[in-house]
């Protein structure tokens, strides 16, 4: 989780909301990437769509089935969605988002038995690291 942090400090840096995933095999980090949304002006380059992309491109396949994700913030419906195409065996992630969040809370995507693939999860990992570095941010754009 450290350097999901760090990442997720990358992306605070760049005025980025501060999320930041790393995608590990084996003891091995296989991708690292944070938010990027406004820099590369596409509107899916959350930190998870982004590691994802890196560790298939890596591992030249789409299936991620033997990789950990991750996360500093509860992932989005679209990231989840993007967990469970992937078949990332277990998920990671530090703050909940109550408002965005679809894992414990919205759509709690991997409850649903549409769901493809349910990862393992573990939530609350690094969560007050994770949530101060985002009260940090919004706390500076708000006057």
């Amino acid at each position: 989780m450290e350097e999901a942090l760090a990442q997720a400090q990358r992306a605070a840096a760049a005025g980025e909301v501060p999320v930041g995933a790393v995608i590990v095999r084996s003891g091995e980090v296989l991708a690292a990437a944070h938010n990027a949304p406004r820099g590369l002006s596409d509107p899916t380059a959350h930190a998870e769509i982004l590691a994802l992309r890196q560790a298939a491109a890596r591992l030249g396949a789409e299936r991620l089935g033997e990789c950990d994700l991750w996360v500093t913030l509860e992932p989005c419906a679209m990231c989840a969605g993007a967990i469970a195409h992937a078949r990332i065996r277990r998920l990671y992630y530090g703050a909940s988002d109550p408002k965005g969040g679809a894992v414990e809370h919205g759509a709690r995507l991997f409850t649903q038995p549409q769901t493809l693939h349910r990862p393992d999860i573990y939530g609350g990992i690094g969560a007050c690291a994770s949530a101060a570095l985002l009260r940090r941010f919004f706390a500076g754009r708000r006057c």
